[in-house]
């Protein structure tokens, strides 16, 4: 046998024993995927506070970076300048912390409010419906037979809604305080995530060293680059999406409450607020924080609450074509499409926190996606070339004999 139909007949071995193990892990996986699950959620609750670090190491590096910048900037002391990371370092964490907190301090009270309120007002309009059946003359107004007819136990419906409200109403704030609980307690409590976040935070440049001394000493030289290319690219887009999505919540924010005072619309700093953080969540969040400002204020107003929703419908068209675009598409890169669809499979998957990532590791598959496709399509292009420029030899060749 030849030495080279030797060789290609060891490839097309490796080649076909690697296709079988790989159906039959297929298969065994399929097979065990209770198992498979299991075992991959007690891996996860495992390892769970440090993926909580590495995310709010993650999320917090963004204003640290920033404050690190400004913070003592002028100055030539050495003890100064060692300042700077721990100062910003907690700096960050007070802001989040201060902005959930008085999220739920200020929004919370005012909801229970506003369905207490609203409980109240359907109730005696049933009492007031119970009371106009029993005295109103059928006769003088249009189908008055048929309505007459009608069966309506008033005072069933008026029981039933009591008990909702008894007992539905304090469980739907006690999950809302729970959720909002939930995330400040993540921080509070948490104290492995913490710690890991902090170390992160701070030794950063050391972490990020180790990882590529760890790579060039163990991974194969033709993964390295394209591992480090990889983290780069998901390091760079996580940055700039949490730095421009929340300069435009901030910025929405602002709009809604000078909006609000200058329409003379109640809740304005508390409504702007709620309107400024929903608006972390992309393409949904502002629409969310629409529906709660206008379940406060329908207690108050009707009307206003008609300007209010108006007023945001305006508003997040200008935020969604002026604001938007040039703010958070720039930074992201991602069409319209695909963002709708990572905040959904993220919100399935992880809730609000999962529809704030999905949305820039999306965009970071799409840019590794990209990529790969222009190279491939240059590689086929080079290809083609080549196999051009054979046939036109070959065809010379021929001509010529």
């Amino acid at each position: 046998m030849l030495p080279g139909n030797s060789k290609k007949s060891k490839n097309t071995a490796k080649w076909v024993i690697t296709v079988i193990a790989i159906c039959i892990l297929i298969y065994l996986a399929l097979s065990n995927l209770n198992v498979i699950a299991a075992a991959f959620g007690w891996i996860i609750r495992l390892f769970m506070p440090l993926i909580i670090g590495m995310i709010m190491a993650l999320i917090l590096n963004v204003p640290m970076r920033s404050m690190e910048k400004h913070l003592f900037a002028r100055t030539s002391r050495p003890k100064l300048k060692k300042l700077r990371r721990p100062l910003a370092i907690v700096f960050s964490f007070l802001i989040v912390l201060a902005i959930i907190s008085g999220i739920s301090i200020l929004v919370l009270p005012e909801l229970a409010n506003a369905l207490s309120i609203i409980v109240n007002n359907v109730i005696n309009t049933i009492d007031k419906l119970a009371k106009m059946e029993e005295t109103l003359d059928y006769s003088a107004i249009p189908f008055g037979n048929y309505l007459k007819n009608l069966d309506i136990d008033w005072n069933s419906i008026r029981a039933k809604i009591e008990e909702f409200a008894k007992n539905q109403g304090g469980a739907i704030m006690s999950t809302a305080i729970t959720k909002m609980g939930s995330v400040v307690g993540g921080f509070v409590n948490s104290f492995i995530g913490i710690a890991f976040s902090i170390y992160m935070l701070f030794h950063k440049e050391t972490l990020q060293r180790q990882i590529l001394r760890l790579l060039h000493a163990w991974a194969p030289r033709r993964f390295e680059r394209p591992v480090i290319h990889i983290a780069s690219v998901f390091s760079e887009t996580f940055r700039l999406f949490i730095s421009a999505q929340t300069t435009e919540a901030i910025i929405l924010g602002s709009l809604c409450t000078l909006g609000m005072v200058i329409l003379r619309l109640p809740y304005a700093p508390m409504i702007g607020a709620l309107v400024g953080v929903t608006a972390l969540i992309p393409v949904i969040g502002a629409f969310i924080g629409t529906i709660v400002g206008a379940f406060m204020m329908i207690t108050v107003d009707p009307v206003k609450t008609l300007i209010f929703v108006i007023f945001l419908l305006i508003l997040q068209q200008i935020e969604g074509n002026l604001i938007y675009p040039k703010v958070v598409g720039s930074s992201i890169k991602l069409p319209a499409m695909w963002v709708l669809a990572a905040v959904a499979i993220g919100g399935s998957l992880g809730g609000p926190l999962g529809m704030l990532v999905g949305v820039p590791t999306t965009s970071a598959l799409y840019t590794l996606l990209r990529e790969a496709t222009e190279k491939r399509e240059a590689e086929l292009e080079a290809d083609s070339d080549t196999d051009q420029e054979t046939d036109t030899g070959d065809n010379i060749t021929e001509t010529t004999q």
